[in-house]
């Protein structure tokens, strides 16, 4: 179950916000082949089950369409174990000791002034109250999966896993990462504000995202987590992305997960950054999402999880990328800006301000702080510590190059 998937076009489609949770990590096989009539009428049925009824249609300029849809009537409430669930509307506790997002050294801001980050469906109108708006569903989406039932989950063995001693463990998917991560202690929750890019993908089942990781469990089997962060393309993924799949419970009227956000970060210019924060409400027991300062975007049940119920026992924070080139050589995907991170501000992409929240609800900084990527010669990180960034660290690369043939 669980992770939010845009499927993109690759033309002028940019980056965008998404979500994914995931209760454990299941094999998924393929039936036999459909007749193009059966194919037909299955992915019809399926687009009637993901886009619920609007009560207004907005358009995108970049061609999505958002619907606004009922509270009531979101996906969430198709899960079998929400059907008598009441929404929490606000989560009963913030996480103390936010840290100040806005300040940035004279020495570390960007040449041109910086506009607050929106969605590009802002520009034709907002949803109403009691509504939150929802990336319609398109067949073409559906269509560029490898199967409709695939449409939206996420590909097994996608999340790195920097305490494994076998890298060809980890390979074997192909995802690639460049990550810092804390483990060790029980957390309840991450934050951190991260630079927006629109890195190149060579590939249209290829993918290059940024996120943060919050895990509970053992990776294999029986894993829980939930993913967020921002995207550019994206993958047929086990799990579920944003709303594709029940659980997730939106409050939000203003943020559509898996629509286009803009403008982003260029290079040697205006740097453009998110910050996310997810979060155990120690009350209530769910998982908040918050995006940026203003807008709490909803919860995951704490009983959908088993290991999530009560902690997480590891948090990565990096990026991801998919290789599927074949016999040993490497895609020219880019990760981040598709600069390493020793080009630093500007060029290289960062995470800030990266924290942890502890058993009593504060933010903190994090403690052990380890970094792990499977090779280093394609996309790496370097970590660091100021008065105005915190924890931070920088990441990324070009992928194929002279050194990562």
């Amino acid at each position: 179950m669980g992770y939010v998937h845009f499927s993109r076009e690759k033309a002028g489609k940019g980056v965008v916000l998404f979500f994914f949770w995931m209760l454990s990590l299941i094999s998924l096989s393929c039936a036999a082949r459909l007749s193009v009539s059966r194919q037909k009428l299955q992915v019809q049925n399926h687009l009637n089950r993901l886009n619920k009824p609007a009560v207004k249609t907005i358009q995108s300029p970049d061609g999505d369409i958002i619907d606004c849809v009922h509270l009531a009537r979101q996906p969430a409430f198709d899960h079998p174990f929400l059907k008598d669930h009441k929404i929490q509307m606000r989560p009963s506790y913030h996480p103390e000791g936010l840290f100040d997002d806005n300040k940035v050294s004279d020495t570390e801001k960007p040449k041109k002034g910086s506009n607050p980050i929106t969605q590009l469906w802002h520009m034709n109108g907002k949803c109403p109250e009691g509504t939150i708006p929802i990336r319609r569903t398109k067949e073409e989406d559906v269509l560029r999966a490898s199967s409709v039932k695939r449409y939206g989950r996420k590909k097994h063995r996608a999340i790195p896993q920097p305490r494994s001693a076998d890298p060809d463990l980890i390979n074997q998917s192909g995802h690639q990462h460049a990550i810092a991560y804390v483990e060790g202690d029980k957390y309840y929750g991450a934050k951190a504000t991260i630079n927006v890019w629109e890195p190149k993908i060579q590939q249209p089942n290829e993918f290059s995202l940024s996120q943060l990781w919050i895990l509970g469990g053992s990776f294999g089997e029986d894993l829980n987590s939930i993913e967020a962060g921002w995207q550019s393309d994206a993958y047929q993924a086990t799990g579920c992305y944003n709303l594709l799949c029940s659980g997730f419970i939106q409050i939000n009227s203003a943020i559509a997960m898996g629509a286009s956000i803009s403008p982003v970060s260029a290079y040697r210019n205006s740097q453009y950054d998110i910050s996310i924060l997810v979060w155990k409400d120690p009350k209530e027991g769910h998982w908040w999402m918050q995006f940026g300062n203003d807008y709490v975007l909803g919860y995951w049940p704490s009983f959908l999880f088993s290991y999530l119920a009560d902690s997480a026992s590891m948090i990565e924070w990096g990026g991801e990328v998919v290789n599927s080139e074949p016999d040993g050589h490497h895609t020219s995907t880019q990760m981040g800006s598709g600069r390493f991170p020793e080009e630093g501000f500007g060029k290289s992409s960062y995470f800030r301000n990266i924290q942890v929240v502890d058993d009593s609800n504060n933010l903190k900084a994090p403690k052990g702080l380890g970094t792990f990527t499977e090779q280093s010669n394609c996309y790496d990180v370097q970590t660091g510590s100021n008065g105005d960034w915190g924890h931070y660290f920088y990441y990324g690369g070009p992928g194929k190059n002279p050194n990562c043939p």
